[in-house]
């Protein structure tokens, strides 16, 4: 068995190498994963190009994990070789506070919570014991891909999403942010039941390859006032439900605008840390608007959005438009961040 294994090292921003590194050690009740998939997410971008890690490098990021039993400890039973697996990155006590009233995905044990959270960028990731124990690993059917069951991940934060806000018929669903989490709500938001799904963005490309998933009305926000569009398709009342799916506060200051009186309104990307949003108070008092912050999901709902993942109702081939070996992924990066991209899946063994 080799001692080595070749991984993708972050040494800075947008310093992104592939080198050879030592294979993880197996721990007697933990496991080696072979990676067979790995998808590349948007923060995951954001994370490469940015001093995410505040100097302390070399570091392996990577969080959409699939691939196959390699090793096993002494004391591991529940898993052998060759079984295929999903690796749900988000780990819970189920003890803490915040675990015990329905929130689990803001555990505060952040010794539980960091367990096999990434190191996808590698041929090999060593699960811990712990991590087995505690849950959130997801056997993949042998007649699901690796590449399809990768999409779990991301499919799972939307999922809990558009479950806690109660997406259905017969909403006016307006998404701001036509990347890959723009495009799950969309058509999430469709299997749901939604009316009318309205995706704003400010590249062209990406708000053509977003109707494919259920996208009713596109506004190109580069060229058209988006609160205006908005307005104007909803007869001048807004939508029920708007979600800010960008990194950038704009577009949460421009969705109070654009939802109903009494409608709802989720800030679910991550701005800058330490950057503010401008809102218009009396806008979001008088017209009785509801804004909710959305990060992650609970245990409960990762197994469903796995299961709707790895199902003939979704479709996944869709999504994943580049499969590239890990060696190819800062092509992976550019391809994603212009829009050329929805999903980027690696192969580390090609």
């Amino acid at each position: 068995m080799s001692t080595k294994m070749k991984a993708a090292l972050m040494y800075g921003p947008g310093d992104v190498r592939v080198e050879t590194v030592d294979r993880p050690v197996c721990e007697p009740d933990g496991l080696i994963l072979k990676i067979m998939a790995v998808g590349l997410c948007g923060s995951d971008i954001r994370n490469l190009t940015t001093d995410s890690r505040k100097g302390a490098y070399p570091f392996i990021y990577g969080h959409e994990i699939t691939g196959i039993v390699d090793e096993t400890g002494s004391e591991e039973t529940r898993y052998k070789v060759g079984d295929r697996l999903f690796l749900f990155p988000g780990t819970y006590c189920m003890e803490c506070e915040e675990c015990i009233s329905g929130h689990s995905e803001n555990c505060s044990n952040t010794e539980v919570t960091k367990l096999a959270g990434t190191g996808g960028f590698a041929q090999y990731i060593a699960v811990k014991g712990e991590k087995i124990r505690r849950g959130g690993i997801y056997r993949i059917p042998e007649n699901v891909s690796f590449e399809a069951a990768s999409l779990a991940e991301p499919l799972t934060s939307v999922y809990a999403c558009l479950e806690n806000i109660r997406v259905g018929y017969p909403d006016t669903v307006v998404i701001i942010g036509a990347g890959p989490i723009g495009d799950f709500m969309a058509q999430l938001s469709k299997i749901r039941g939604a009316h009318r799904v309205i995706m704003i963005d400010i590249n062209r490309r990406r708000l053509e390859m977003a109707r494919q998933f259920g996208v009713d009305e596109i506004i190109d926000s580069s060229e058209t006032d988006p609160i205006e569009a908005v307005l104007q398709l909803t007869g001048r009342k807004g939508a029920d439900k708007v979600i800010s799916a960008t990194p950038v506060n704009a577009t949460q200051t421009q969705s109070i605008h654009m939802v109903r009186k009494g409608g709802l309104v989720v800030f679910f990307g991550g701005v800058p840390k330490g950057s503010m949003t401008e809102l218009d108070c009396n806008l979001i008092h008088y017209n009785n608007i509801w804004i909710k912050g959305h990060f992650g999901a609970s245990y409960d709902q990762s197994m469903r959005a796995f299961r709707l993942a790895v199902s003939p109702e979704f479709p996944s081939g869709k999504f994943i438009t580049h499969v590239l070996p890990l060696d190819e992924i800062n092509k992976g990066i550019q391809l994603t961040r212009s829009g050329e991209a929805i999903k980027v899946v690696l192969h580390p063994w090609d």
